[in-house]
């Protein structure tokens, strides 16, 4: 019996990367033997074991196949005769295929290593080909060492498995786990370039793909195209460290101009209720937590009433603050304010430009804020008078904040 690292933590060891979770592989190993040694299983598929004392992941030695479509469809082999070499070759990517024993030396029969100092994601072998799953992966991958780039047979194999109808398999909370951990990495536009690169994003988010080639006025989008803009905004939602739900509200937030008609371009009339409509369908589809779903659906409906925040009448922004719930949750229209900003800032060149809508509109929201609603309940006789007397009084704190700092606009 032996044990070995292996997976991500030689990669990141590597690479000069901290190292957070260590797995292991036992060769010549039965259940029977982890067991009288303490070890305490937790493996639903095949034989996975938590080690008494670190806790740590212990899997022995493998091989599967093939069984059915999807990725679940799997039949997976344990056996004190399967070799590290075996094990390995079932590994989705060469940089994730390298083993380290005991003594510290690596076990590379893929090139990994090479792989690592070439910067490039390669499929171990054409078992690749059987789980779906991995096209996500190297996507996220892709998002967390943003120098990496496919190899060319790779992204080829990748595509074959696009046009077998094997992404199609994936079930959607998977598609979610995977794109969500993907933007949460430093740089999420190069997962959706991977996805775009094989035909996938196609088949997951065909919402998302249509962007790609729809023009926007040059005066306000120096990027001209909206896919390259939605991916700047992202990456500058990924730069400024915000939350999932900002990030995946960024991503959200421009689907209408991919259903805005062609003798239109480059202007996107309405794209607002459009955006709002496809993002909901895409929240639908893959089944997005609640959190994400609401500030992505306010986000696309609301940016551009954020940048029009210094036009909008007290009472409107009053009306504005009502509409997005603001009152009851401010926390979540305040991250709406910094998804607002990602899209401001994620324009080619502008990236350095002030966004005064943001402070005005958390200022003035502040100031309706202090208006005691259960006070003017309880003064006001006619109940049904209660709601006209709450917003008056609301809107004559905005009125004051806005005839101080609304002359402060650009």
């Amino acid at each position: 019996m032996k044990t070995y690292t292996v997976g991500g933590a030689v990669r990141d060891g590597l690479l000069g990367l901290p190292v957070k979770d260590r797995d292991h592989v036992v060769v010549g190993a039965t259940p029977e033997q982890l067991l009288a040694l303490g070890f305490r299983p937790v493996g639903k598929d095949f034989p996975v074991f938590l080690h008494p004392h670190t806790q740590e992941e212990y899997a022995l030695a493998r091989t599967e196949r093939k069984t059915a479509p999807g990725y679940k469809g799997f039949a997976f082999h344990a056996a004190p005769d399967v070799t590290l070499e075996d094990d390995l070759a079932r590994r989705d990517l060469t940089i994730n295929a390298i083993a380290q024993d005991e003594d510290g030396t690596l076990v590379d029969p893929y090139h990994g290593r090479a792989d690592i100092a070439a910067r490039v994601f390669r499929h171990v072998s054409d078992a690749f080909i059987e789980d779906p799953v991995r096209i996500l992966r190297v996507a996220r991958f892709a998002a967390r060492f943003a120098d990496f780039t496919v190899a060319p047979e790779t992204n080829a194999l990748m595509q074959r498995m696009v046009e077998q109808g094997e992404v199609d398999a994936l079930v959607p909370e998977r598609v979610w786990q995977e794109l969500s951990r993907g933007l949460m990495e430093q740089k999420p536009s190069r997962m959706f370039e991977v996805l775009r690169a094989c035909g996938a994003l196609q088949r997951i988010l065909p919402e998302l793909d249509a962007l790609w080639g729809v023009p926007q006025p040059e005066k306000w989008h120096p990027e001209i195209d909206t896919g390259v803009h939605v991916m700047l905004v992202v990456d500058w939602a990924a730069a400024q460290g915000f939350t999932l739900p900002i990030r995946f509200a960024a991503l959200m937030h421009d689907l209408g101009k991919g259903t805005t008609p062609p003798e239109m371009w480059p202007r996107h009339h309405g794209h607002e209720a459009r955006s709002e409509r496809l993002a909901e369908q895409v929240c639908a589809r893959l089944k997005v937590p609640g959190e994400c779903r609401d500030l992505a659906l306010m986000t696309a409906r609301e940016h551009g009433n954020v940048g029009r925040a210094f036009e909008m009448r007290p009472d409107t922004l009053v009306k504005f603050f009502s509409r997005c719930d603001a009152f009851r949750k401010p926390q979540r229209f305040i991250d709406m304010l910094r998804a607002a900003e990602c899209d401001h800032r994620g324009r080619t060149g502008l990236e350095q430009q002030p966004f005064p809508q943001a402070a005005y509109l958390e200022g003035a929201l502040q100031a309706a804020q202090q208006i005691d609603a259960g006070a003017i309940a309880q003064a006001q006789s006619q109940p049904q008078r209660i709601p006209e007397a709450i917003q008056a009084a609301r809107t004559e704190q905005v009125a004051a904040f806005v005839a101080q700092h609304g002359a402060q606009q650009p």
